[in-house]
């Protein structure tokens, strides 16, 4: 209703998949810019935007934030302003999927597959790929947020927006994959 405020992060927060929006923006643009073939760059993007991840992930738990659902598992936790329950660290699971495992998958793909590199848009695309499923499992037991609640009693709006990134980072990898000829190193990267 008020599109003026979509700026406003002060305001209250930002979500991973905007940020992402806003990242993607600004890869195009500069590949744009620099001529640099965009996927290569997203490529690059993808790899280094898992330690962002974690940290970020790591500073919502410090911060008693994005917490997960009441558990009565051993490793459930009290945070400060989730009630007196234990909760689940959701934070935790996300830094250690989203931030930790995909920083090394991409990686060790990067590193130790040299086709990968050259098939521009293969790590961009398993990024949106894993990063969606890992999110979607992980919000089984994150904690909805209160003012979206769920949908269908059943899924939240993080997996809801999951859903096309998935699809859309599945598309990337079919494209990527099926390029007839492999490229050479952007002589800019």
């Amino acid at each position: 209703e008020h599109p003026s405020q979509i700026l406003k992060t002060w305001e209250g927060g930002m979500s991973f998949h905007g940020g992402l929006l806003g990242v993607v923006i600004a890869v195009i643009t500069f590949a744009w810019k620099q001529k640099i073939p965009i996927l290569r760059l997203g490529d690059l993007a993808a790899c280094g935007a898992t330690v962002g991840l974690f940290f970020g992930r790591l500073a919502n738990f410090v911060n008693g934030e994005l917490f997960g659902r009441v558990t009565d598992s051993q490793w459930g936790m009290i945070f400060p302003n989730g009630g007196p329950l234990p909760r689940h660290a959701s934070q935790l699971y996300e830094a250690a999927t989203e931030g930790l495992l995909l920083f090394l998958i991409l990686n060790c793909l990067a590193w130790f597959r040299p086709q990968i590199q050259r098939q521009y848009g293969v790590l961009f695309g398993l990024f949106l790929t894993l990063y969606g499923c890992f999110r979607f499992i992980i919000e089984f037991a994150r904690e909805p947020d209160v003012q979206i609640g769920l949908y269908f009693n059943m899924i939240s709006q993080g997996q809801v927006l999951c859903m096309p990134m998935i699809l859309i980072g599945l598309a990337v990898i079919a494209y990527a994959m099926n390029k007839k000829e492999l490229i050479n190193d952007h002589p800019a990267l």
